[in-house]
């Protein structure tokens, strides 16, 4: 069986935050999988410049974010294992590995870290099926890394964030028109993001929903949408049909909770956070005491968040292994407190950090 002071499972944000961080701070061996072929998780298809403050990366972009994690966590000794799908975590610290050579793996492990990241949710509809219906991180995927315009006429289901840079993105890759709607009364994202979108003659209906895609020959061809009441009931009568080829949905995303569930944390359910998470402290370590967890699988956030959870989960865990010195560690995890307390600060955040004090909450019951 092969042994690692520190694994990492997802080598997004927060995997990498969390392993430059445990490296840095003394960990000997620090070993990540992941089972995409690159490193950088939803970042490498991130054009978008981050905006904010400079320590979280404004006017950096996404995908450049990316490989600069990845050059320091490599420069600091960490191994990078992509195309490695862990399938097991099991008693007593251990591991099983899918690798990329086609073999199965034991590793052990003193403390984990599982950063898995979250999902794309689904939404049904008559005809969600059909082919030209797809998540936007799908959509994303195909744009900025296969180079590969998937619709020329798109009808985007949700204002998010993601649904609003995908908006502006598939402009960029060619979109001849996109339509954005929104259940809800309000947009759901930034308003920068909406501004962008609406400047580029975007509409953005709120109170729609989609009922409908209709495909006669096997693909989408029309959609068709219908104005919504304050009960979020649709109104008859005010069914609109759209030509279109590809409709997009964002409508949200849930913690991917299954090796966190496998290594026995335990769960709550909060709507804010995503879904269920696994319950955590303020350092991220989970009800086991070897386990921590970062990024969206501990709650969706922002890809922000996700780093500086990585980050501060990987001092942590050198922390508790005996590395660093106490005070050399609470002064780097009360700084990076600070900046996830910022980032959670106004009318989006604010609800972000009331369900995280929640989870720490629960820690003592």
């Amino acid at each position: 069986m092969r042994e690692a002071e520190v694994i990492i499972i997802g080598a997004g944000p927060a995997g990498l935050g969390a392993a430059v961080e445990a490296a840095k701070y003394g960990c000997g061996s620090v070993v990540v999988f992941d089972e995409n072929r690159s490193c950088g998780g939803q970042l490498i298809k991130q054009l978008h410049k981050f905006f904010g403050s400079a320590e979280h990366q404004a006017g950096v972009r996404g995908f450049v974010l990316g490989q600069k994690l990845e050059e320091e966590a490599l420069s600091l000794g960490v191994r990078i294992m992509t195309n490695s799908v862990v399938w097991g975590v099991f008693r007593e610290n251990k591991l099983g590995v899918f690798t990329s050579d086609g073999k199965v793996q034991q590793w052990g492990f003193k403390k984990l870290i599982i950063a898995t990241g979250a999902m794309e949710n689904a939404l049904a509809f008559s005809g969600w099926t059909l082919p030209g219906v797809m998540g936007a991180g799908a959509c994303q995927t195909m744009m900025n890394m296969h180079r590969v315009l998937p619709g020329k006429r798109v009808l985007m289901v949700g204002s998010g964030n993601v649904g609003l840079i995908v908006t502006y993105q598939l402009l960029q890759a060619g979109a001849e028109q996109v339509t954005v709607i929104e259940a809800a009364p309000s947009i759901g994202g930034y308003g920068v993001h909406a501004a962008k979108i609406a400047r580029a003659g975007v509409p953005i209906l709120c109170s729609h929903t989609i009922t409908e895609a209709i495909g006669p020959n096997g693909y989408v061809e029309k959609a068709v949408i219908q104005k919504l009441d304050e009960q979020w009931q649709p109104i008859p009568g005010t069914e609109t049909e759209l030509d279109v080829d590809m409709i997009c949905l964002s409508v949200g995303l849930s913690p991917l909770v299954e090796l966190a569930r496998l290594a026995q944390c335990r769960m709550a359910y909060l709507p804010t956070l995503g879904g269920y998470v696994p319950i955590h402290d303020q350092n991220m370590r989970t009800s086991e005491p070897d386990v921590y967890v970062a990024g969206d699988l501990a709650g969706v956030e922002e890809a922000s968040t996700a780093l500086d959870e990585g980050r501060l989960a990987g001092v942590a865990v050198a922390e508790a292994l005996g590395h660093p010195s106490a005070d050399a560690a609470e002064a780097e995890k009360g700084a990076i407190r600070l900046r996830l307390r910022n980032l959670r600060s106004g009318s989006y955040g604010d609800k972000r950090q009331a369900g995280k004090e929640n989870l720490m909450g629960r820690m003592s019951e």
